[in-house]
């Protein structure tokens, strides 16, 4: 597609992906899901089991989803940076400010992306331990330590934290929307395990869901979409996340062969493209909607793995999948979600991301 072909990218060694009414008129969206409607569960989208094994390192940024008790704009709220305790009353808040919930690699794309957008503005990011503060800080993030004292609410929060380390994701997600003023944008970045499809099918924004009570896994992300949606928040439901040195991609080269079926169909978006999704989605301050974030160019990993194995941006070669059962993927299409926002992705496919033309 005249791409540049990108020069040689270094040999994985580290497996991480992932797999997430005040002042305005509001606007219809999709119709959202009760308790009680179908929901869905964060699994591993790209092979059955661990995604890690001992042989593979995984190292991540910690993002803890549990938060503090709800916030009282009164009151203060621990800023960590040297171990500093700073008090923030509700007028040091500005219109544009931004907390981020879990600011891992996704929640720190974000927030560089939305400084650019708004200059001045101030990023606070809240995490469950001060393990990563001083990398926060750094980058421009004034982090920000869940605990018993509550802090001022704010016109943008963004949940991205994952549900694995939580015992009570909803109410994680109930504090996060207690942080919310209700003026700008309130989002939780969910999953598009949510669907109930495994056969490779097709799959918009609006197509079913797994019932609840099917999976205790996939119950709690719909539950905790629930508690956004109900709260006035947004939701948008994302794809495998990619970029050179995270994805499955790093995960499969790292083994080299996988007892795994290849035709298995995944879906992908870049990180630099879910986080303009996020922000563009938070500008538009809609109102209880639910998005879809993804490259509209669905791959099975054997096709992902041979562009990855044609390109020679990898020291390493995948080597092949040789497994025959197990579920199917879905094929997900998000261009509701585009039209109502008009958005178009950098890096239009994997395909192309890597310098290659789309067959």
């Amino acid at each position: 597609m005249g791409r540049a072909a990108a020069p040689l990218l270094p040999r994985p060694i580290i497996a991480q992906f992932h797999l997430h009414p005040h002042h305005l008129v509001h606007q219809s969206c999709l119709p959202y899901l009760h308790a009680t409607a179908p929901v869905a569960a964060a699994s591993a989208l790209f092979a059955p089991g661990p995604t890690s094994s001992p042989s593979v390192r995984v190292s991540r940024p910690r993002r803890h989803a549990s938060m503090s008790a709800a916030a009282d704009s009164s009151s203060s709220i621990v800023v960590s940076g040297d171990a500093a305790v700073s008090s923030l009353s509700p007028e040091s808040i500005e219109h544009n400010d931004l907390l981020i919930v879990g600011p891992g690699v996704l929640g720190r794309i974000v927030a560089e992306m939305w400084k650019q957008e708004y200059p001045g503005c101030k990023v606070y990011g809240q995490t469950a331990t001060t393990d990563h503060h001083s990398e926060l800080t750094d980058i421009g993030i004034i982090p920000s330590l869940k605990g018993s004292v509550p802090g001022p609410k704010f016109p943008y929060v963004i949940f991205c934290a994952p549900p694995y380390r939580s015992e009570d994701y909803a109410g994680d997600l109930r504090v996060a929307a207690s942080n919310w003023n209700g003026k700008g944008s309130f989002l939780f970045t969910s999953s598009t395990a949510v669907y109930d499809c495994s056969d490779n099918g097709f799959c918009s924004e609006d197509s079913p869901c797994v019932p609840i009570g099917q999976s205790t896994r996939t119950d709690v992300l719909l539950k905790a979409e629930n508690v956004v949606l109900e709260a006035g928040g947004c939701v948008l439901r994302l794809v495998g996340l990619y970029k050179s040195d995270r994805g499955p991609h790093v995960y499969w080269l790292s083994k080299g062969t996988l007892d795994v079926r290849p035709d298995h169909i995944l879906n992908l978006i870049h990180y630099e493209d879910a986080a303009s999704l996020v922000i563009s989605i938070m500008k538009k301050r809609l109102r209880s909607c639910i998005f879809v974030g993804c490259d509209n160019e669905p791959l099975s990993r054997l096709e992902i793995m041979d562009r990855v194995n044609r390109s020679r941006k990898f020291d390493t070669q995948f080597h092949g999948f040789t497994g025959t059962d197990g579920p199917l993927g879905k094929r997900m299409d998000n261009s509701k979600t585009r039209a109502k926002l008009g958005w178009q992705p950098k890096y239009p496919s994997f395909t192309e991301f890597l310098g290659l033309s789309n067959l």
